[in-house]
C-alpha cells in the first residue's frame, strides 16, 4: 500500500493536470477515479481533498502536491508520474501546457522522465 503522502502528491498533481486544458471530460474523470481504486485512496480521503481543492489556487495545489510527493520514497515519486503521463494520455491527445506540466514536474521531483514513459509503456496502457 502506498503512503498517504503518495495518494495526496498524486491527488494534488492529477487534479492539476486534468484541469490545465480548461475542463475536465469524462474520460479524465473515470481515469481519476480508476487511479483512486487502483491505489486504494479512501473515499475519506477523496473527498477531503475535494472539499480542500475547491477553496485553493492552482498554485497552493501544486505547492502542496509537491511537499506531498517530495515525502515520499523514488518508487513512489516515479509512480506518481506514471499515472500522470498515463492520465495525459487518457483524453486521447496531449496537449503542450500538459507536457509543459509533466516536464516540470518529473524535473522538480527529480524523476527521470525516460523512466516515467518507459514505465508506463511496460505497464501498458
Amino acid at each position: 500500500m502506498q503512503s498517504k503522502n503518495f495518494q495526496l502528491g498524486l491527488l494534488h498533481f492529477s487534479h492539476l493536470l486534468i484541469t490545465i486544458d480548461g475542463h475536465i471530460d469524462d474520460r479524465e474523470r473515470a481515469a481519476i477515479l480508476a487511479i483512486k481504486k487502483e491505489e486504494n485512496i479512501s473515499d475519506e480521503l477523496f473527498q477531503e481533498f475535494e472539499k480542500k481543492i475547491l477553496k485553493s489556487a492552482e498554485r497552493e495545489i501544486y505547492i502542496d502536491g509537491g511537499e506531498f510527493l517530495s515525502q515520499c520514497t523514488d518508487e513512489e515519486r516515479l509512480a506518481a508520474f506514471v499515472h500522470l503521463y498515463k492520465l495525459a494520455e487518457s483524453d486521447s491527445s496531449i496537449s503542450n501546457k500538459e507536457v509543459r506540466f509533466l516536464l516540470y514536474g518529473v524535473k522538480a521531483n527529480k524523476v527521470s522522465f525516460e523512466d516515467v514513459v518507459l514505465t508506463a509503456n511496460m505497464a501498458g496502457k
